[in-house]
């Protein structure tokens, strides 16, 4: 979440750059180097667990969007919050803690799921100036399977969370 925050200072470089390559060398980043994963749809990432009550965030853009491809208003499945800018939005979910998008294990938003889905059990965390990390949660029963993770997938992160906060 402090990436996004800070992130939208330096979107203005990304607009100069040109290219993705200038821009990685400007804002650069760390990742786990032999951390294997691939996700298994158990979807503990959408909801409460019995360690861990979830907060499932929206950036303004992010909750039009679903809304246009919904048509649902937008307070008929978030709700505004306080002092987690750039966010500014929260899913609501169901009486059981799951996101309300989740329908038999299953995103029905996957395709324009938020950022914040799209990076979990990822988060990219700043530890200098125009310096960020990804670190990840081990509560996620993927991680530790599946192929290696290269520098590609995190740079893949890395570019969509750019592309959204350029809309934004």
């Amino acid at each position: 979440m402090l990436f996004l925050q800070n992130l939208s200072a330096y979107i203005f470089i990304y607009f100069l750059c040109g290219t993705s390559y200038v821009c990685e060398n400007i804002l650069k980043f760390d990742y786990p180097k032999n951390v294997y994963f691939k996700c298994e749809r158990c979807a503990l990432c959408c909801g409460d667990s019995k360690n861990r009550v979830r907060s499932i965030l929206l950036l303004k853009i992010e909750a039009e969007r679903i809304s246009e491809k919904t048509l649902k208003d937008i307070d008929g499945f978030a709700e505004k919050i306080e002092g987690f800018e750039p966010y500014i939005y929260q899913v609501k979910k169901t009486k059981d803690g799951k996101c309300i998008f989740l329908k038999d294990n299953s995103c029905t938003i996957y395709q324009i799921r938020p950022l914040i889905c799209a990076f979990y059990p990822f988060e990219l965390k700043e530890v200098g100036s125009n310096r960020y990390t990804f670190a990840y949660t081990d509560e996620c029963p993927a991680i530790g399977k599946g192929p290696q993770l290269k520098r590609s997938y995190f740079e893949r992160l890395f570019k969509k969370a750019i592309k959204i906060m350029r809309e934004e």
